[in-house]
């Protein structure tokens, strides 16, 4: 099983330019609202047209604009299942699940609809209409019309948003089972990073329409290549960065030196540090620490997340310079130790950004 995208296609303010290939893995299309996820997934399933370019479903064009080739949607054998679902109000669920089986005989369409009803458990549901089901069970259904034509490639376009957190992590649990036993190629858009992390294998991250890194999600995460990367991935400390010594990063916008893991690219620009790597020591003598003081603190349910001021002759003037998430626990052990406190910076966990080379440079940190 294997999809290769290559499109472009004017959009509202952008130009969406993506070129990624697909297997058996599953596929995040990670990115901020307006970076083109959606719009990618309907030009490959023939809703949209892109201007130029091709899509190749297992060696079949489905687009080519050099060859005057667009498969129409309906010959595509393209599985979507949309934010709203896009359920037939009309249509009864049985009806639903059977849509796309109207030239297949009875018996094959009651046995491949019953079993659809099984997989997704919607047993007792088959005649009820889409007013009458819950979201959890209007979703259920839609995939289950989904994967009911036994798609070459299914896209799930922000599946989990309109779902309370309960009904999310269920559904999260049936996707996952459902995407591990399908063999065809799957694309999971989304702009939740954890649940893009815990369901796709690969990851492509999209910003104003450039794909900008594509990868295993562990590298995509752990080792984000360039400063747009690691926020689109949730990173949210950044500072502009100038090499002093081998081995060692001046932190422009913190005052102060870092050590960090080599290699060290030449076009060094940024370093980052993801909020829940940065760890709190007592002894002086730790590696990359640094004294601070709390600004604020904003309380989660499980977490809390912490605004630090580094405490240095070279720190800049600001309001914050680090944020750091901690739990509960270590918060309760934390509060009570005086002033400055010890802020560590893992040497591993310091992420190393090069330049933007596909997008302009962020004007400003966030």
């Amino acid at each position: 099983m294997d999809l290769e995208v290559n499109i472009e296609r004017e959009c509202n303010g952008f130009l969406l330019q993506v070129s990624f290939r697909a297997s058996h893995k599953t596929l995040g299309i990670l990115g901020p609202s307006g970076s083109g996820k959606s719009m990618t997934l309907r030009c490959i399933a023939g809703l949209e047209a892109p201007a130029r370019g091709s899509i190749v479903l297992n060696g079949r064009p489905l687009f080519d604009s050099s060859r005057g080739i667009s498969v129409p949607s309906r010959k595509r054998r393209v599985g979507f299942l949309m934010q709203d679902y896009a359920l037939f109000p009309h249509m009864t669920v049985a009806h639903n699940i059977a849509f796309g089986l109207r030239k297949l005989p009875r018996t094959r369409v009651r046995e491949i609809v019953n079993g659809q009803l099984e997989r997704f458990q919607l047993q007792g549901l088959e005649a009820r209409y889409p007013r009458q089901l819950s979201g959890g069970q209007q979703q259920r259904a839609a995939m289950a019309r989904a994967m009911a034509i036994e798609p070459e490639i299914l896209m799930l376009d922000e599946p989990l948003s309109a779902l309370d957190v309960h009904l999310r992590s269920q559904m999260e649990t049936l996707l996952v089972e459902a995407l591990s036993a399908y063999r065809g190629v799957s694309l999971y858009v989304t702009h939740n990073l954890e649940e893009a992390y815990r369901i796709s294998e690969e990851i492509v991250v999209l910003s104003q329409g450039r794909e900008v890194a594509f990868g295993p999600k562990d590298e995509i995460f752990r080792h984000s290549p360039t400063f747009t990367v690691a926020r689109v991935t949730g990173c949210k400390n950044f500072s502009r960065a100038r090499v002093s010594a081998p081995g060692f990063v001046e932190a422009l916008d913190w005052g102060c030196r870092v050590r960090v893991c080599p290699p060290i690219p030449e076009e060094l620009e940024f370093i980052g540090v993801r909020a829940h790597h940065l760890t709190f020591t007592a002894g002086p003598g730790a590696e990359n620490a640094f004294p601070c003081e709390l600004v604020r603190s904003v309380e989660g349910p499980f977490r809390m997340t912490l605004f630090l001021r580094l405490i240095a002759p070279n720190a800049p003037a600001g309001h914050h310079h680090l944020q750091a998430e901690i739990t509960r626990e270590n918060w309760a052990a934390l509060q009570d130790h005086p002033l400055p406190w010890l802020v560590c910076l893992p040497p591993e966990r310091i992420m190393l950004l090069r330049k933007e080379t596909d997008l302009q440079r962020p004007d400003a940190l966030p």
